[in-house]
């Protein structure tokens, strides 16, 4: 998190509390740090489709709301960084801990019957969501927000290992990125991650549902989820 070159460029000084080690408006006038920026793409458009096709297989809509979550992500980080406002400084870094708790739904109820709701857990994460955004607006301290948000990608993290340790053996293929700048790798790591995320919580949700979820590859790389026809009986 060095600070760059005193340079300003179309959206004027910078107000955020964190300026990556990206050079500021070195690439366009228009966009602050432009490599941080684009490789916010992987986390918008894939997860679109995503959404688009957990309407299409009827998917519960925590899913649907998962895929979007991580799409607004995205577009809240594309904004931070073209501009390097506080203000879209936060549509980033809220939205990263709104999505991380519907993650967490999502993988401590992959086990329940069909569009269940557990009242209890959705009450407790969105009051971990009110009380890290009162706090975090009154402080404005980052090290704050990356703690909060470490323990919830923490808690997703074990409750993955003891999903795929006693339910579960599946492979996480590797897709490969395209920059040299350390933290738009960041964004393409995170985002490849979160829908990775998303994807094996909806292929344990649908096998405990027997939908018989296959892992399918677009073009042999980019991992989807299908759905074999049900065998009538």
């Amino acid at each position: 998190m060095a600070p760059a070159a005193d340079r300003e460029g179309c959206w004027g000084r910078t107000t955020s509390t964190l300026d990556w080690c990206e050079e500021n408006y070195a690439v366009t006038w228009y966009i602050a740090e432009f490599w941080n920026t684009v490789s916010n793409l992987i986390m918008i458009i894939p997860p679109i489709f995503g959404a688009i096709q957990s309407v299409r297989d009827g998917l519960e809509k925590r899913y649907i709301a998962s895929y979007l979550a991580l799409t607004v992500v995205g577009l809240g980080s594309w904004c931070f960084h073209m501009t390097l406002k506080y203000e879209m400084q936060l549509l980033d870094e809220l939205p990263m801990i709104y999505s991380c708790c519907i993650f967490v739904y999502c993988m401590f109820e992959c086990f329940k019957v069909k569009n269940s709701v557990n009242y209890h857990l959705l009450f407790t994460l969105v009051l971990f969501s009110l009380i890290v955004t009162t706090v975090y607006l009154k402080v404005k301290e980052p090290v704050f927000h990356q703690v909060m948000y470490g323990m919830l990608v923490f808690t997703l993290v074990l409750r993955s290992i003891y999903i795929v340790t006693w339910n579960f053996r599946k492979k996480v293929p590797p897709i490969v990125g395209v920059t040299t700048q350390f933290h738009a790798w960041w964004h393409i790591l995170t985002g490849l991650g979160s829908y990775l995320h998303i994807l094996f919580s909806v292929y344990t949700r649908t096998l405990y549902l027997r939908w018989r979820p296959k892992v399918k590859f677009l073009f042999g790389i980019w991992p989807v989820i299908l759905f074999e026809p049900l065998r009538k009986q």
